[in-house]
Formats: structure tokens, sequence, C-alpha cells
């Protein structure tokens, strides 16, 4: 069989009706276009948040101290535990065949800095050297924090790309001296602009480190007051109760806790969970957040979101398949007389079938090949509008041509299947 002529004669056959083979096309238009944009949405959503868990860290523990829940009018709680402390990084430190790498931090409670009459606002983030190694952020030019900063109370600074914007625009800004309360930071480094995108995974608030300005930890316990600790980027004891307040203040408001291996991590987490309750003797002022934990479960939620979706696009096309099912059949009794006269000069019942059921697919594959253009599109407005990342991957748009193919398939069996049945007597005299 010439299959060459066989399409030829089903797009012939199609186009002769071209508003109704619109019609049928368009449950498939629809279906495609929105499997391919609601995967790209999906695989969007996944790059996204694999982004910005990696800003944390994905080999990393973050222990960030927190006010702890406590019966209203007792205390007893809060003076068992000192807060969240530099002995307590020591501790956990130790573990070194697990542990690579612990990094305090103190939060100040500096809102903004400034150089002249410029202004940025800011996170003045105290820390240690080896911040450096614990971090998906790099230093773009200049350097970081090192230990004679540290030992010397040095007042240097080490700026986030969005400060250094806001401060200097384009200028150079090494060597140029900063305004951090009362005091000026001479500044040695800039760190690389990084990705931060919605700033939120499972729930998790994530800072923008682009704002992020970096000073000696030693110099900071020396020269700034620690009345107000912040606890998850707000000075708690603007809100505290009367209770909270008994609540010794933190010496460091977070540790990162890098592993050694990634496989450890959970290992780790319960670790480190069971050296600070006891040396915070029960008392919960502490928060241990696993970024590898949040990404397995934003993988999960995508999963079931792409599921849900797909399930949902994948009605359009059942819908689709039915309508192609029922123009099929349709076709098949206005064709009858042609049936019977090819049946006479000679096809065969499979020839019959063959012709059917290439008409159902070519059907499909052509609006198949407009929802993938539509859903091309779709994704793109998205993504501009919306502000919602998207990714058409390969698979979507073979995935979409292969269920295509197979709702002509399975929707025009039926119907090529009547037309190969039909008696040729009977079908030569059908008016």
């Amino acid at each position: 069989m010439d299959y060459s002529r066989v399409i030829q004669i089903a797009v012939e056959s199609l186009g002769a009706h071209k508003l109704r083979t619109f019609l049928t096309m368009l449950g498939v238009i629809i279906g495609v276009a929105a499997v391919i944009a609601m995967l790209s949405i999906g695989e969007g959503a996944e790059k996204e948040a694999l982004k910005e868990i990696e800003v944390l860290g994905i080999n990393n523990i973050i222990v960030n101290a927190r006010v702890p829940g406590q019966a209203p009018g007792s205390t007893e709680g809060f003076q068992r535990s000192s807060g969240l402390s530099l002995a307590d990084g020591e501790n956990i430190a130790r573990f070194t065949g697990l542990v690579a790498n612990v990094v305090p931090q103190r939060f100040e409670p500096i809102a903004t800095i400034s150089h002249g009459s410029n202004e940025a606002a800011v996170r003045v983030v105290a820390t240690f050297p080896r911040f450096i190694y614990s971090s998906s952020i790099e230093v773009d030019y200049g350097r970081f924090i090192i230990e004679s900063d540290n030992k010397t109370f040095a007042q240097v600074c080490v700026l986030g790309a969005k400060a250094k914007r806001s401060l200097f625009a384009f200028a150079n800004p090494i060597g140029q001296s900063v305004r951090i309360e009362e005091l000026d930071f001479i500044v040695v480094g800039v760190m690389a602009d990084k990705y931060i995108g919605r700033g939120k995974v499972e729930g998790l608030e994530l800072k923008n480190f682009n704002e992020d300005v970096y000073i000696p930890y030693n110099t900071a316990q020396k020269k700034f007051d620690r009345f107000e600790p912040v606890i998850s980027g707000t000075p708690w004891m603007v809100i505290a109760t009367e209770d909270e307040k008994a609540y010794n203040v933190p010496e460091v408001d977070q540790l990162t806790v890098t592993v050694a291996d990634l496989k450890n991590v959970g290992v780790v987490s319960k670790l480190v969970e069971r050296v600070l309750r006891r040396r915070h003797g029960g008392v919960e002022d502490f928060e241990i957040i696993v970024p590898e934990s949040l990404l397995r479960q934003s993988q999960k939620t995508q999963r079931i979101f792409n599921i849900v979706m797909g399930a949902i696009a994948g009605l359009s096309l059942l819908v689709g398949g039915i309508g192609i099912m029922n123009i099929m059949l349709a076709t098949v009794l206005e064709r009858t007389r042609e049936i019977g006269v090819r049946r006479a000069v000679g096809a065969t019942r499979d020839d019959i079938m063959r012709q059917f059921l290439i008409e159902a697919v070519t059907i499909c594959l052509l609006g198949c090949s407009v929802g993938v253009v539509l859903g091309l599109i779709i994704s793109q407005v998205i993504s501009y509008y919306a502000g919602w990342p998207t990714i058409v991957s390969i698979f979507s748009i073979v995935l979409s041509i292969g269920v295509s193919m197979a709702v002509g398939i399975v929707f025009g069996l039926f119907p090529a299947h009547k037309a190969a049945k039909i008696n040729v007597i009977d079908a030569l005299r059908y008016e």
C-alpha cells in the first residue's frame, strides 16, 4: 500500500471540511497546549526552587536562634539556657568526621548604612573568615574578611552586590569608607551578585544575600551593643513580652553547619539537635533548617503539582479524542458509498481500516502541532506577565506528540474498524 498516497487522500478529505476538521482538532489543541504550559510552569518552579535552596547550601544545616515557647509567667526555662552561642558551634565542630565547617553569624539591628549622601537598606552580618567556605556566594573582587581583621578588631566590611550598587553605583568601592551607625568601615571586597528568585521555598523566607554587608565578628562584638538581637531578621525585643525579656540574649543569631558528605546530612541534623538540647537544658530556643530536606519536599510537592496539572490537561485530550471518534463515525457514514466503490475496485478491509485510522491520527498530529505552538506562546506570556519562571523541555513536547498519536489511534480504531466491516453490496446501494 502506498502510504504517501493514503496520507494525501486523508489530508484532502480533511481539507474538504475545514471548519469541521478545526472543531474536531480543538480538543487536542487545547489539551496539548495545556500539557506544554503546565509542565513548563512545573519545570520552571522546580529549577527556581533548586537555585534558591542552593543559596543556603545543599550540604549545610542552618541553626537559627529564636524566642523559646514558655508558659505565661514562667521564666525558669529561659534561665536554663544562655541562648545560641559560639560554644555551641565549637561543640558541633568537634565531630570532625561528619562536620566540615561551622560558622557563627550575628545580625546587627542596623537597617541602613551610608556613603556620603547615598544610603542602602542592608543586613549587617558579623561573621568569621571561614564563612566563605560554607556559602554559595563568592567574592567578586577585593577580598573577604581575614583572621587578622578579627584579631585587630578592624573596621572593614565586604559589600553585597545590591548594597554596592546602592552606595557606589558603577564606581569602585575598594578602599572607600561607609558609615555603619557612628563608625566608618573601609570596604575591602564586593560579593558576586546572587540570584534570589521569589525568596520563599516551602514556607521558608530567604533573605536577599545581595543586601548583606559582612564585618568581622570580633569587631561587632566589641563596638556594637547587643541589646536587640535579631531573630529571623526582626529585632525581637521590640515586640517581646515581659516573660520573653527574661530570655538571655543569644551570643549568635545563626550557626551554619557544613556537612562533609551530603549523605550524612540527616544524621548530622539529628546530632546537632541532640547537642543543642543538652547544652540548652531542653529549652527550644533554636530552630534547625535543613536545605536538603527542603529540596526533597519541594521536589515532592512539584511532582504532585505536575501529576495534578497533567491529569487536568489529559482530560482535555480525552474530550478531544471523544470528539474525534464522533466525527470519524459521522465521516464513515457520509463516505459509505466511497467505501463500497473502493472495495469494489480491489481495496481490502485492511486498506479501508488504515485509511480511516491514518485520517484520525493526522487530525491529532495537526492539532498537536498547533497545540505545541500555542503552548510555547502561553508559557512565554505567563513568564512575561506573571513573572513566573517557565522552562519548556523536550520531554513535554515529545510527550505531547506521543499522547496525541495514541489518542488518534485509540479513538480512531473503532470508526476505522466499523468502516472496514461495511458490506460492499450495501455500501454501493447506500445513498
